[in-house]
């Protein structure tokens, strides 16, 4: 049928029989922040591919990086702006996913075509679409699988932004890496500077394809804010917080990748060491349960 012919054939039925569709309310602060998400990663991409910008290509690589922690950000922030204003719908559901699929699923794609410059473009390039196409994967399980009165307190597989943010931890970290190749520094640590570059070559793309594989794996991650926010915390963790504090600030940012293949690996290592009964289950399934508040504390 035409499109001329299905403008008419409602009229021929008469007006009684036409139903309007609902009219769609928005939400104003929680859909400016998911576009902020959007449009950062839309920044990110833009930055990575730019032949205008009078910069190094580790400078815009820099940046593009530091556009996916700021659409993290975005990200963290429409959810709570949502609840907090009781304006949490479906809509905002499926926006979210179709920004989060830009920022954290084509924007990392492109900061790994540009940055590995020593394995084969064929190699990056379908890399790149593996974890692009693992993302949009994720994100459309993480929507039929999750009910609205879903508590947050972990995830089944690596969440995309964690994901997004570890490649974008590594190309951060390249310009602090290249300056401690001056000589203003010990040849020792010019040398090892200079053997981190050309190991970041081959080990972005390895760890982008291992970060693929968990983001589409059933493998369980605790929310490490959720966790923080809720209730009274042990002196380990304490403790663990500080020596990560501590390492930012000793090691800049060179803790960032880091910490986020920590976060992004230790699990998996974890149920495969109880697997294979090298682990007790009591000790896994304590790092990913949230702590109860005690009651005393109100929450």
């Amino acid at each position: 049928m035409s499109e001329l012919k299905r403008r008419i054939w409602p009229r021929r039925r008469g007006l009684g029989s036409r139903r309007r569709s609902p009219r769609l309310m928005l939400a104003v602060l929680p859909t400016m922040l998911t576009l902020g998400n959007g449009v950062c990663g839309m920044a990110s991409i833009a930055v990575a591919v730019s032949v205008n910008l009078p910069w190094e290509i580790e400078q815009k690589l820099f940046v593009a990086g530091i556009l996916i922690f700021v659409g993290m950000i975005f990200d963290a922030l429409d959810g709570s702006a949502a609840r907090m204003t009781n304006q949490s719908s479906q809509f905002g559901a499926e926006l979210d996913s179709l920004c989060d699929a830009i920022t954290f699923g084509a924007a990392p794609a492109v900061i790994l075509w540009r940055y590995s410059a020593l394995l084969p473009n064929r190699l990056t390039w379908a890399i790149g679409v593996v974890f692009t196409l693992c993302v949009l994967m994720r994100l459309a399980r993480f929507n039929v699988e999750t009910e609205e009165d879903d508590a947050h307190d972990g995830f089944e597989g690596l969440p995309s932004p964690a994901a997004a943010g570890t490649i974008a931890a590594f190309v951060i970290s390249i310009p602090h890496l290249a300056s401690l190749t001056s000589p203003e520094y010990p040849e020792r640590v010019q040398s090892i500077a200079s053997i981190a570059l050309t190991v970041f070559q081959y080990l972005i793309p390895l760890v982008a394809l291992g970060l693929a594989y968990l983001m589409v794996s059933r493998f369980h991650y605790p929310h490490l804010v959720q966790q923080w926010l809720r209730g009274r915390k042990a002196p380990h963790q304490i403790g663990k917080a500080l020596f990560a504090i501590g390492g930012i600030f000793l090691f800049n940012e060179l803790a960032l990748p880091l910490a986020l293949c920590w976060y992004a690996f230790s699990f998996p290592l974890k149920h495969l060491l109880v697997k294979a009964g090298w682990l007790k289950a009591s000790e896994l399934s304590h790092a990913l349960q949230a702590e109860e508040p005690p009651a005393a504390s109100g929450n």
